[in-house]
């Protein structure tokens, strides 16, 4: 068994969802559970069969999500896993309706960070170990950290 990393390549402004799954519907599963979420969201999506023809599928609003979910899924290129490229929306909008799209075994992440995933590959085919999101760790907020965050949560309309 091989273990390696592999980076998710995406523009810094981009949010996306990595998961794990398990039926070959689950393309159109999770396109109607974004555009049902969120409607008129901006989204790519791909999905890694893990059988038959062993395909990456594909679906989404956004032709560039699209394309970014295509070339991600492919790279990756683990069974039955997926990827969901968001603009102008967060995760936290459609994590709950993903979470409970039948075929959805796992999610792995939920993020805006730079990501590193890491890999085991056997003779048969690879698996997701997990991921690194983002940073290590750099201190303990603040009080002044404390009211930046309360600040950013309400600019961006979470908090009130």
């Amino acid at each position: 068994m091989e273990i390696k990393t592999l980076k998710i390549e995406k523009p810094d402004d981009i949010n996306f969802i990595l998961g794990q799954t398990h039926f070959i519907k689950t393309v159109e599963d999770l396109h109607e559970a974004m555009v049902n979420t969120v409607p008129g969201i901006k989204f790519g999506l791909a999905f890694c069969e893990a059988s038959g023809p062993c395909l990456v599928r594909y679906s989404g609003t956004d032709s560039e999500l699209v394309e970014s979910a295509k070339h991600n899924a492919f790279n990756l290129s683990v069974g039955h896993s997926f990827i969901i490229f968001l603009k102008n929306s967060y995760p936290i909008n459609v994590l709950n309706s993903i979470k409970n799209v039948p075929e959805v075994c796992t999610i792995f992440c939920a993020t805006q960070n730079p990501v590193d995933v890491i890999i085991a590959e056997t003779e048969r085919g690879r698996g997701i170990v997990g991921v690194i999101d983002g940073f290590k760790s750099k201190g303990i907020e603040t009080e002044e950290d404390i009211k930046e965050r309360k600040t950013l949560l309400r600019k961006i309309g979470y908090k009130f």
